[in-house]
């Protein structure tokens, strides 16, 4: 069957609204440094109002991965679910002027388009505080078979295993891409998420995951351990692809009895570290896409996580393909 999409990924639809504030701030507020926070309506409506000043772009884990996968000039889909409200109109006409496939049916009743509520340190922490809203709502039945079977890689966020229905969901994508001999990918999302599904996580990473997309911090709360040296050992013995970021040491890729340490790309100023693991992901799984060496596709996802942190927000502003082919990576 011939593909249609480089890749189809399956997340929270969410709009970003950012924030710079001190550390005064988040004890204030009581807001979990580094991390992310699930939260009510009316807790982000309280937040919302105590931010200093913001800025809103439409955002969500996988969502962000796809607009990178689109500036590298790949082809995406991408399935989240929105409210017919303000919020949802932005987040859509935002994802497809990316040129980003977008045509999951809008929610017309229930709960509002989701928010992220980001406060950015000084240190270029980013402490998100998430309402999610409408993008709890996605189903089976806005699952398109079609274009997930004509998609080469499934890329599936693990915030969204929170939720039963959205659980169903993926549960279905990941069947139909395995039949289409498709290979699915699976970020670990946050270490507080992968303590809550951790268990489940173990099972999909042993019997339905291709490749792997973590943090060490999230691949140590996986194996529930506590050196990275150890968790890189069970990895190292793991038949699929694995790719482990280390904030500013870089990152591990490995396959087989392939792995690769590279280095990462020193960026001046730290403005704002959101977004680094969705970029990374984007241009990690774009070289897969186009089958090029391992060492490659790790080396093109830490130069777009270098983009994106030198400034706020969580999608790129210079084009990526630009600067991967400036790097002599294209």
């Amino acid at each position: 069957m011939p593909t249609s999409y480089d890749v189809a990924g399956i997340g929270n639809a969410i709009v970003d609204v950012l924030a710079p504030v001190d550390n005064g701030f988040l004890l204030t507020h009581q807001i979990a440094k580094g991390v992310m926070t699930l939260i009510d309506e009316y807790r982000a409506e309280h937040l919302y109002a105590a931010f200093p000043e913001t800025r809103e772009i439409a955002g969500g884990s996988a969502a962000n991965t796809m607009v990178g996968l689109a500036s590298l000039g790949a082809k995406g889909l991408f399935v989240g679910k929105v409210k017919e409200d303000r919020l949802g109109h932005s987040f859509t006409a935002s994802l497809r002027d990316t040129g980003t496939h977008f045509t999951t049916p809008p929610a017309e009743s229930g709960p509002a388009t989701a928010c992220c509520l980001i406060a950015v340190t000084p240190d270029g922490q980013r402490s998100m505080n998430t309402f999610l809203g409408a993008s709890r709502e996605i189903r089976a039945h806005d699952i398109d078979e079609d274009a997930i079977a004509r998609s080469q890689i499934l890329y599936v966020e693990g915030y969204q295993w929170d939720t039963p229905e959205a659980k169903i969901a993926i549960t279905k994508a990941i069947s139909v891409a395995k039949a289409a001999g498709r290979k699915v990918a699976f970020t670990l999302s946050d270490p507080f998420c992968v303590s809550r599904n951790r268990e489940e996580f173990i099972a999909l990473y042993k019997n339905e995951i291709d490749i792997l997309l973590a943090n060490e911090e999230e691949l140590k709360a996986l194996f529930e351990l506590d050196e990275f040296d150890a968790a890189m050992q069970i990895v190292c013995r793991w038949p699929g692809t694995a790719a482990i970021t280390r904030s500013a040491k870089g990152c591990v890729v490995v396959r087989g009895d392939d792995k690769f340490v590279i280095d990462a790309v020193p960026v001046q100023h730290v403005v704002d570290t959101t977004g680094a693991g969705d970029q990374f992901a984007a241009g990690f799984l774009f070289g897969l896409t186009r089958d090029f060496p391992l060492q490659i596709c790790g080396s093109l996802g830490v130069v777009a996580a270098s983009e994106v942190i030198a400034h706020y927000g969580a999608r790129p502003e210079t084009g990526l393909r630009a600067l991967a082919q400036s790097s002599g990576l294209l």
